[in-house]
């Protein structure tokens, strides 16, 4: 009877770990919301941002402690995510841009660290107003993976 319940202790705190993971894991997850769920300011700073654009979605996450926001946008065929905070300040921008009008440093350290891998989606980074990164969807048969370079095609220290 002894060993049944040791095992049952067993079973009994895995269970209770796996759970503490889950929810700490569901909680840096994305959600998707809609606009009636965005603070006053983040709604504010949406219609200003969406002017000519097509507002795709939103959607909510913590990062680092903080409550974001973001609005997916559609602008001149080509996509546009903002991040805001609750204050509705603009955290971060990615942006589509063409790999063609890329700076030609930036587009051949993308498509050297591509390597094999074919770049399906380019999209520039820019935090609190400055361009941070360049970032690159890549295929490479059925794997999908990012990679990044700085603003000068540069590697970066840490992702963005």
């Amino acid at each position: 009877m002894n060993h049944i319940t040791h095992i049952t202790k067993l079973i009994l705190a895995a269970a209770i770990a796996l759970a503490i993971t889950s929810t700490c894991h569901a909680q840096n997850k994305e959600k998707k919301i809609t606009s009636h769920d965005l603070p006053a300011a983040v709604q504010k700073t949406v219609d200003e941002q969406a002017k000519g654009a097509t507002i795709r979605g939103f959607s909510t996450e913590m990062e680092k402690g903080k409550r974001l926001y973001e609005a997916q946008l559609t602008v001149s065929g080509h996509s546009k995510d903002i991040s805001m905070d609750a204050n509705g300040n603009i955290v971060e921008i990615e942006e589509e841009v063409a790999i063609d009008g890329l700076p030609k440093n930036v587009k051949e350290n993308l498509t050297k660290a591509a390597g094999a891998g074919t770049i399906t989606k380019v999209e520039s980074i820019t935090k609190n107003g400055k361009l941070v990164a360049y970032e690159a969807a890549v295929k490479n048969g059925p794997k999908h993976s990012e990679i990044q370079v700085g603003p000068a095609g540069n590697k970066l220290a840490h992702p963005e």
